[in-house]
């Protein structure tokens, strides 16, 4: 789980897809390692867990509860239902460079401000929420030689709704040691931002050296309408059986996006690139305050990724677990990501480390911040631009462990640990900006218990 994102952002990692690839995932015959003596006719097989997250320097805290009961009937045919709930809290960083002097900012609903202190970087500690979703599929023979599911997700934030559709169809060949899968999810998505969802590459309206009634007016020249986004994801996969100790899976996934992708609350610096005083500083409008930009990014996003994974046992029973996945999309980002698990068997129980490793190029319009020149007196000469650190180059680095017991076939308890370092990199500035820290690392640690029955 990658949760560095702002909880308001309607660009973060939506679960339209999820419910798509957990259900292709269990038609393409990737089990859980180890997995429980489970699916009997006529029960309920139940997962619970509670998840904590935290990022270092007071940012992103959050908490996820999730239950998942599974009903089993004859014939293999499943019925799964799954409740999520998380709140998250913190600080998130707005997109603003950090400045020599302290610099005040107007909250996502116009109704206040909040202040940076010199040299530290601009986060947003307003922004708090609570998300519930909800989602639930069917899964069932055709016959010996196909298998289907059909499966529908919702979930509601304050500013957010997000529906979803889905459904899989698998063939199996050579005595079921083959299984090819194709998948399609659709979503549409409602974004309704604290405060409206602003006009692209407008500028953020300040209070200072303004009546409210100016500052009013102006607020609302900078608003927009609620938005929708529409999702479109497709998968296909093959699944081979190897000999009895190995099982391979190859993907490809494409998803396009459609409607308002940017993150309403991400805002842009515009610095003084003119030789003087203030060379390297916050460029100062007509009015006498900073000039801050809120971010633009295209309306569509396709996405394509190619993935595989390989399970392997070894003669102690010990399971080795290795993915690989290449993403690239037309905004001009590619990214890499390896992940490798070892599970050591220890009687009744198991100690499973993990290690993951991502490589992220920078999207086309990411600009870490606009100059004045490309300001060019409030019309700007680009058409988006996005300062988003999600959006730029990034390494990753994920390490932890999970440990399981194992009390009988049917019941067991598992406590799963994982810390996260990321950093980024860029355009390090000019002048006075160049002595700032733009690209702070990000770290965060999180913990998760569950209990399986």
């Amino acid at each position: 789980m990658q949760l560095n994102n702002n909880s308001n952002s309607s660009s973060k990692s939506r679960p339209v897809g999820r419910a798509l690839a957990a259900a292709t995932c269990a038609l393409l015959g990737v089990q859980a390692t180890g997995s429980l003596a489970k699916g009997q006719p006529g029960e309920w097989d139940v997962e619970t867990a509670l998840l904590v997250y935290s990022e270092a320097d007071d940012r992103v805290q959050a908490a996820e509860p999730v239950i998942s009961a599974t009903r089993n009937f004859d014939g293999e045919r499943k019925l799964n239902l799954k409740l999520v709930a998380d709140t998250l809290t913190g600080a998130s960083p707005s997109g603003a460079t950090p400045s020599e002097l302290p610099q005040t900012f107007t909250t996502p609903s116009g109704n206040g401000s909040y202040q940076i202190a010199p040299r530290e970087a601009p986060l947003d500690d307003t922004f708090k929420d609570t998300r519930v979703a909800i989602s639930t599929n069917w899964e069932a023979p055709i016959n010996r030689d196909y298998a289907y599911s059909l499966g529908a997700y919702g979930s509601r934030e304050y500013d957010y709704i997000s529906t979803a559709v889905n459904g899989t169809l698998s063939r199996y060949l050579d005595n079921k040691n083959t299984t090819l899968t194709g998948g399609l999810s659709l979503g549409l998505d409602l974004v309704d931002p604290v405060g409206g969802a602003p006009v692209g590459l407008s500028r953020m309206p300040l209070s200072n050296n303004k009546s409210q009634a100016d500052f009013d007016q102006e607020f609302a020249a900078t608003r927009e309408s609620d938005d929708s986004k529409t999702v479109i994801d497709a998968l296909f996969g093959v699944t081979q059986v190897i000999n009895r100790q190995m099982l391979m899976q190859f993907t490809y996934g494409l998803s396009y996006s459609s409607g308002y992708l940017t993150d309403p609350y991400k805002i842009l610096s515009v610095i003084d690139d003119a030789s003087g005083a203030n060379y390297g500083g916050n460029l100062i409008g007509d009015d006498g305050n900073p000039v801050y930009l809120y971010e633009q990014r295209p309306d569509t996003r396709l996405k394509q990724s190619l993935y595989w994974q390989t399970k392997y046992m070894l003669g102690n029973g010990d399971i080795v677990d290795g993915s690989y996945r290449f993403m690239i999309d037309d905004w001009g980002i590619t990214s890499h990501t390896l992940d490798l698990k070892y599970r050591w068997r220890l009687g009744k129980s198991y100690l499973e480390p993990h290690v993951r490793y991502y490589l992220q190029s920078e999207a086309d319009f990411y600009k870490r911040y606009l100059t004045a020149s490309e300001y060019n007196a409030g019309a700007p000469v680009m058409t988006e631009a996005s300062a988003d650190y999600r959006l730029g180059e990034m390494t990753g680095l994920t390490f932890g462990a999970k440990w399981g017991y194992r009390f009988d076939d049917d019941r067991e308890l598992a406590v799963r640990a994982e810390y996260l370092t990321q950093t980024n990199d860029g355009d390090q500035g000019f002048g006075s900006l160049a002595s700032q820290d733009l690209y702070p690392d990000t770290n965060a640690m999180w913990l998760q218990l569950s209990y399986s029955f």
